[in-house]
């Protein structure tokens, strides 16, 4: 391919209580509980004291009970609010739902944004957290076979998250023109060859647009097939607004 002008080189509330445990160092608190009780023969009564031990633990975890905050989920891409409802057993369904955060919703129940976060009430049962964490979790990642197509898809898919505009044939057209989809295709004999820096790759880039131009989470081995297209496409991006719009020496 024609060397001229190609890759040139880039300008650079809760209540907290207190408990005193006499003598024990913290071991149960002992609240003794009187009720007055009669005997059974007349003329003779006498009170009797029934103790119960109620344990430090136990009243702490009262306390923690009662006064425990609501509850909060933050919306993900693709909820509604009858599944939030449902997935955490909110009482009164989706309309009480709205209805408990509709300052925060807005006026249309059926739009909600990703981010905000809902009170859903009390406390979310174990097994419902579980099944919320299970839905909100990363997706596994993709599988790519190790080809062409392959390689095209998953750089489609780094890009997508940098904001880089690019299509599946643009890049395919591109990389049949410059390497006819060898990975390891490198120009010795144009003008970049004979000043140190041939293009190499499946996009034939020079190491110091590579550099310049290299998207953060890919390799740093201009051979690589992803690195290299997607630093290809951020270059191409860059200068030509896209991969798209490249048809000839670049």
């Amino acid at each position: 391919m024609p060397a001229k002008g190609k890759h040139r080189r880039p300008k650079q509330n809760p209540i907290t209580r207190k408990l005193a445990l006499a003598g024990t160092g913290g071991a149960a608190l002992t609240l003794p509980l009187i009720s007055a009780t009669t005997a059974g023969a007349a003329g003779t009564s006498a009170p009797v004291a029934t103790v119960t031990t109620v344990t430090a633990a136990t009243v702490v975890n009262a306390v923690t009970a009662v006064n425990a905050p609501p509850t909060t989920y933050s919306v993900v891409v693709g909820d509604t609010l009858s599944e939030i409802a449902a997935d955490h057993s909110v009482s009164g369904g989706w309309k009480r739902l709205y209805e408990a955060n509709r300052a925060v919703v807005g006026d249309n129940p059926s739009v909600i944004r990703p981010g905000i976060k809902l009170n859903i009430g009390a406390q979310v049962k174990a097994a419902t957290a579980a099944k919320t964490a299970v839905k909100t979790a990363a997706k596994p990642a993709s599988s790519y076979p190790n080809n062409l197509d392959g390689w095209i898809r998953e750089s489609l898919d780094v890009m997508a998250k940098h904001g880089i505009p690019g299509s599946y044939n643009g890049i395919h057209r591109n990389v049949m023109r410059e390497s006819s989809g060898n990975p390891k295709a490198i120009n010795l004999w144009d003008i970049n060859a004979q000043n140190g820096i041939p293009s190499k790759g499946l996009l034939q880039v020079i190491d110091p647009t590579f550099k310049a131009y290299h998207v953060p989470g890919t390799s740093l081995d201009s051979y690589d097939p992803v690195a290299n297209i997607t630093a290809a496409c951020n270059y191409a991006a860059a200068r030509y607004g896209s991969i798209d719009n490249v048809n000839g020496a670049y």
